[in-house]
């Protein structure tokens, strides 16, 4: 199945950043459209697309689970293939999404076809079992990483990530009471999601210009 992009962003932007789904939700979610909306807006180009099990529940009654992480990271590779990016190129995602591309990274940082990961929500670990960590390849990961996470996230928290050995290369941008979407409880923080969405592609951009060197 050929892979299907949306596109945001100029076409002539230095840097372009592919995007994967989290497991539950698809590449046109409110979640996804609102991040690569603002990323756009901070200059970059930014693609999404979708795995091919999220793609065939468009067209299906069914709704089956995720395959294994490992699993998808073939069709990452494929995408990547595909959307034969000009510049430098960031890959990422949302939750599962930024996961598999963390799974890929350092190899194709290593042949010089990525400059970066990026991921929005990071499952550090299953919701109510933080003793299953997923970080052992973050500990010893050579890419440049920019991590955007909400403290009260319940796939890892501001105070469980602390406690994680984890590799220099990876910076982590906390948001105030945000949750997985990255979204804060206005009234109790005082910032809203468009507030986070905002800072989050202030802060890639500067960081994508120091990464570049």
């Amino acid at each position: 199945m050929a892979t299907r992009f949306l596109i945001d962003g100029p076409d002539r932007a230095k840097h372009t950043i592919l995007l994967a789904h989290g497991a539950g939700g698809p590449m046109d979610s409110p979640a996804m459209t609102a991040a690569a909306r603002t990323l756009a807006a901070s200059g970059f180009r930014v693609a999404r697309f979708e795995f091919a099990y999220m793609a065939r529940r468009r067209s299906s009654a069914g709704r089956k689970p995720p395959p294994r992480a490992e699993t998808l990271c073939p069709e990452y590779l494929a995408a990547i293939d595909a959307l034969k990016a000009k510049g430098p190129l960031i890959i990422g995602g949302k939750s599962m999404g930024g996961r598999i591309a963390s799974m890929i990274a350092d190899d194709l940082h290593a042949a010089g076809r990525i400059m970066g990961l990026l991921c929005l929500g990071y499952p550090f670990h299953p919701i109510g079992k933080p003793e299953q960590l997923r970080t052992a390849h973050l500990a010893k990961m050579k890419t440049p990483a920019l991590i955007a996470q909400g403290t009260r996230d319940p796939f890892g928290t501001r105070e469980e990530v602390s406690t994680y050995a984890l590799s220099k290369s990876i910076e982590i941008l906390w948001l105030e009471d945000g949750d997985h979407d990255l979204k804060p409880r206005q009234r109790i923080s005082g910032f809203s999601v468009v507030d986070h969405l905002r800072t989050v592609g202030e802060t890639a951009a500067a960081w994508a210009r120091r990464t570049a060197g």
